[in-house]
């Protein structure tokens, strides 16, 4: 029988929660009319990981990394290896809910030209949290610096099937023919911005990007603690930059560096007064975003940890 759906996942020295999310596929498995597999590529983790993956009934094959990749790469590397019409990229700290598989996948299935099909997202709580999004220009970013961010931006809202302009990754179905046609994802960009720049290439060959609310996953992202270390900060606004300079104008880059330092400002001031805020935070995000191109972000944390320095 011929593989329908692939999953694939990456980890990144988060054992416990690639056994859950492992679990849900087993639980997804069972309730599923056609054939599946599971392949795991491990970023060269030291906590088990590799073990219990390997132990684990539903992986089908496991990749081991010597050296840490980025996600792009790393995605990529996992499509290319599929068998799957359809490849199901999860993070390693997503948790499918019972039939999102299957929404997903009669969702891309049934529209012509999608390629892409992005899960709703949940909190460890149960609260949804945006997961669809418009394509970053100098007009989404405006809306971000007025507080109209919710209303002009996000799209991952309502209760049916709406193409959108892109989804985050991390319950994203792949149609993997279309990603084979665009050359997959662009390793240029190590973590953050890399499924814009994927949709936004898709989106650019004709091909389609949905949204699938019927299908839901929890989401157990660390960053929703509200501690995001500097180099997730560096990493998240040069990619941003790189996104905005690979498909718009300079102009409209560094429009986008103004307007959303501002929006950053903004909250740091206003973290001053409301509680549970640090203002620091948001100072970094304003440094980070007007000068991109300084610090050191997640590329430079791998390299230090390839060379056997301090951990990530």
């Amino acid at each position: 029988m011929s593989i329908e759906v692939s999953y694939c996942i990456v980890n990144t020295e988060q054992r416990a929660l690639l056994e859950r999310c492992l679990d849900a596929i087993a639980a997804e498995q069972r309730e599923l009319p056609f054939a599946t597999e599971v392949l795991v590529l491990d970023n060269a983790s030291r906590d088990g990981s590799v073990g219990m993956a390997r132990a684990h009934p539903v992986t089908t094959e496991l990749i081991r990394r010597e050296q840490r990749r980025g996600k792009a790469e790393n995605d990529s590397t996992l499509m290319q290896r599929a068998r799957g019409r359809y490849c199901l990229l999860l993070n390693e700290d997503s948790e499918l809910r019972p039939g999102a598989t299957r929404a997903l996948h009669d969702a891309i299935d049934a529209t012509e030209r999608a390629a892409t099909a992005g899960a709703k997202l949940l909190r460890p709580d149960g609260a949804q949290y945006p997961s669809a999004w418009r394509f970053p220009t100098p007009r989404t970013a405006f809306w971000g610096a007025v507080g109209m961010h919710k209303t002009m931006t996000v799209q991952s809202r309502g209760d049916a099937v709406r193409e959108v302009d892109w989804a985050q990754s991390a319950a994203l179905m792949v149609r993997r023919e279309a990603a084979a046609r665009i050359g997959w994802m662009d390793p240029a960009f190590f973590v953050y911005s890399d499924e814009v720049d994927f949709c936004k290439r898709l989106h650019d060959a004709g091909w389609k990007n949905l949204y699938v609310p019927q299908a839901e996953a929890v989401h157990h992202e660390q960053l929703s603690t509200g501690s995001v270390p500097k180099r997730r900060i560096v990493e998240l606004s040069r990619n941003r930059d790189r996104y905005m300079r690979k498909h718009h104008s300079a102009l409209s880059a560094l429009a986008v560096r103004w307007l959303t330092a501002w929006t950053y400002a903004l909250r740091a001031l206003a973290a001053y007064v409301l509680p549970r805020h640090d203002p620091a935070r948001y100072w970094h995000h304003v440094r980070a975003t007007l000068h991109p191109d300084r610090g050191e972000g997640l590329r430079e944390a791998a390299a230090d940890y390839n060379r056997g320095g301090p951990r990530l």
